[in-house]
């Protein structure tokens, strides 16, 4: 077995292969294993293609529950430019975050809509808030600012079916088309292609305030961060408990 980094950015990384033998019982020593011939460490058409191989088992004992109807329709761009991350998104789609949110809330959170030029980039606390158990379908669309890079995304809170990945501008009117919605992937963590676009989907049915942000600790610090407000069901068992009395305040 052997394993090495991928990358789609000019940045230098650690570039060592990992390898490891398994050796089954009753295999004499002298049968040597052949190194794997592995692909360029930028080879993006191969690290893409692999992933598009993923499937979910879907089978009657993990079935993989992709949601058919949509509530909501969200589309995130994501830039690296002048040297700070920005999250756009349609403004009609942030509600203000409420003081009761706020209670539940111990991260800063930073959030700004899409500028014409990559400066001037704000923080602010606007988040896309989601009806109880409404369904969810996010595309998320890399933008070459400066510089072009993949960037693996991080949704607490959920797990997500990855029904679409591409590489371009997302097409809202043909790439749909294209997307399993039989056995596609779940993950809570997934690779926005340098260049490229995901789509994902997944229920609303945990309430509370979600962190969504990028796994390059560096990027979080920066800003590539927000996250969702999702709300209470009709009962106790669906609904956010209250902060505790002895919760230390900000």
């Amino acid at each position: 077995m052997a394993a090495r980094p991928f990358t789609d950015a000019p940045v230098s990384i650690d570039n060592k292969t990992a390898t490891g033998i398994l050796q089954y019982k009753g295999i004499p020593n002298t049968v040597q294993p052949v190194l794997l011939q592995l692909p360029a460490i930028n080879n993006t058409v191969f690290a893409l293609s692999f992933n598009a191989k993923l499937r979910s088992l879907n089978t009657a004992q993990f079935p993989a529950s992709v949601p058919l109807k949509v509530d909501r329709h969200l589309f995130y761009t994501i830039g690296l430019g002048c040297f700070k991350i920005i999250i756009s998104t349609p403004r009609e789609y942030l509600p203000q975050i409420s003081q009761t949110a706020l209670q539940h809330l111990s991260i800063t959170l930073v959030h700004q809509s899409l500028p014409t030029l990559a400066v001037g980039t704000k923080q602010g606390t606007r988040l896309s808030k989601l009806a109880f158990n409404s369904t969810v379908e996010l595309v998320v669309q890399d933008t070459n600012l400066l510089t072009v890079e993949s960037h693996p995304f991080d949704l607490h809170g959920y797990n997500f079916f990855v029904v679409g990945t591409g590489v371009g501008n997302f097409d809202p009117k043909k790439d749909p088309a294209k997307y399993n919605l039989v056995d596609p992937p779940e993950r809570n963590t997934i690779g926005v292609p340098a260049g490229g676009w995901v789509a994902m989907r997944f229920r609303a049915d945990n309430p509370g305030v979600w962190f969504m942000h990028c796994h390059l600790e560096l990027h979080t610090c920066w800003g590539l961060k927000t996250a969702f407000i999702v709300e209470n069901g009709k009962d106790s068992d669906h609904s956010v408990l209250p902060p505790p009395t002895d919760l230390p305040p900000c």
